[in-house]
């Protein structure tokens, strides 16, 4: 579409690319001194894997929504768990697995909006609790310490600038059992129904579903006068 000169809102193709390569964006998080949880690509040698720690976190390096996702509490069935990644990507990583609470921030023309806390019904936000209505718990805004609060937009803007995105993101982030925060994922195409978790972190800040929209159109309308 850029060729093209057709206007489209959000990241280019590059940066989104960039983002949903879970591999490629956490050493782009490392390189810019964001904290992300340590991974290993896969084949790994199993030294490496036990120093990571269990449980774990096996998924696939480029699908997004949990897709293919095993928290494996053991390394007893790691090889069904990677198998069942790479029925959705050839690249797998390993990823260390945090035991604290999941957070999400909404990044808007260059700044950081309001943090919601995600309470999913088991120990990880999966496909199902994603998109079934119910299943889990939106909090907006999040009731936590300011002081984790600001850690957290700064980690935001921080990690969006790190992809080179632009217009908007929604970053996610998940604690380790000190209370520390850790980047998870960037998405650049965030879901967009009014009450998706992007327009409610909008809203923390009065910004409207309405008005969102209509900043995310100027914005790439304005991109390709």
């Amino acid at each position: 579409m850029e060729t093209a000169g057709i206007a489209f809102t959000g990241s280019d193709a590059r940066s989104s690319r960039l983002a949903m390569d879970k591999d490629e964006s956490k050493r782009r998080f490392r390189d810019a001194r964001i904290p992300t949880p340590d991974w290993l690509t896969w084949p790994a040698r199993q030294s490496d894997i036990e120093e990571l720690g269990l449980p774990l976190i096996v998924k696939p390096s480029r699908v997004g929504s949990t897709v293919g996702l095993t928290l494996m509490p053991d390394l007893f069935d790691i090889d069904s768990a990677v198998g069942k990644a790479l029925t959705f990507d050839d690249q797998v990583i390993l990823e260390q697995f945090l035991p604290g609470r999941e957070y999400t921030v909404g990044v808007l023309e260059g700044e950081a909006l309001g943090v919601g806390e995600i309470v999913a019904p088991g120990v990880i936000f999966d496909f199902h609790s994603k998109y079934t209505p119910g299943r889990a718990r939106e909090l907006f805004p999040a009731e936590i310490d300011p002081g984790l609060e600001k850690r957290l937009r700064d980690l935001a803007l921080a990690a969006h600038e790190a992809l080179e995105l632009r217009d908007f993101s929604r970053v996610d982030f998940r604690l380790d059992a000190a209370g520390s925060p850790y980047c998870l994922e960037v998405n650049t195409l965030p879901g967009m129904t009014p009450t998706s978790l992007l327009p409610q972190s909008a809203a923390v800040f009065g910004i409207s579903f309405e008005d969102l929209c209509d900043r995310m159109i100027r914005a790439a309308l304005k991109r390709n006068r």
